[in-house]
C-alpha cells in the first residue's frame, strides 16, 4: 500500500519554476587574472503604452428645444458641451496632418478652440468663425461640423488650408 502512494506521488506533475529550470542552461564565466566580468546595467530602457483613442464628443443641447428650433430663433443657439481636443477635433472633420498647422495657427486666432465663441456684433460662429452661422451644415457650434465647413471655405475660397493662412497671414482675416 505505501509503495503505491508513492508512484502515485511520483506520476503527480512538479511545480518547477522558470528560475530553477533556466539553471541548467546558464553560463558560468571564469576570468583569471585582471579581466572582471563585464556589470548589466538594465534600467535604461523605454516602455511606449499606445493611449486608448477617445471616443470623438457629440454636442449636448443646452435646452429641450430642437437644433432646428434654436436656429429658428427659438430659444437661442445650440452649444456644444462634449469633449475631445483639437486634434480629435481635425481628424474627425477629415483634414490631413499635412494641413493642421494652417487649421491651428488660423482656429487660434478666430476663436481660440472654443467652439463656443460668437462674435456679438457679426454672429460669426464656432472655431472658424463662420458667417453667418447658419452657413455650416448640422450645427455651426460642433466643432467636427464647423471644420468640415471650413475646409470647403478654405479650399473653395483659397484653393487650400496653406493658401488660407497665407491670406489669413498677410489680412489678419479670412
Amino acid at each position: 500500500m505505501g509503495g503505491a502512494i508513492l508512484r502515485a506521488q511520483a506520476d503527480e506533475p512538479q511545480t518547477v519554476t522558470l528560475y530553477a529550470e533556466g539553471l541548467g542552461d546558464s553560463q558560468h564565466v571564469s576570468t583569471g587574472g585582471e579581466k572582471q566580468a563585464p556589470t548589466l546595467d538594465r534600467s535604461s530602457y523605454n516602455v511606449y503604452v499606445k493611449p486608448k483613442p477617445t471616443p470623438t464628443p457629440t454636442p449636448v443641447a443646452t435646452s429641450s428645444r430642437s437644433g432646428s428650433e434654436a436656429s429658428s430663433g427659438g430659444g437661442g443657439p445650440v452649444l456644444y458641451s462634449g469633449g475631445g481636443a483639437p486634434s480629435e477635433w481635425m481628424s474627425a472633420a477629415g483634414i490631413s496632418e499635412a494641413d493642421m498647422g494652417y487649421v491651428d495657427y488660423i482656429v487660434k486666432r478666430e476663436s481660440g478652440w472654443n467652439p463656443n465663441a460668437t462674435n456679438r456684433s457679426s454672429g460669426a460662429c464656432g472655431l472658424v468663425q463662420a458667417l453667418p452661422c447658419s452657413k455650416v451644415p448640422g450645427n455651426g457650434y460642433d466643432p467636427v461640423d464647423n471644420l468640415r465647413w471650413a475646409t470647403g471655405y478654405a479650399t473653395g475660397r483659397y484653393g487650400s488650408w496653406a493658401e488660407a493662412y497665407a491670406f489669413w497671414t498677410s489680412n489678419h482675416w479670412w
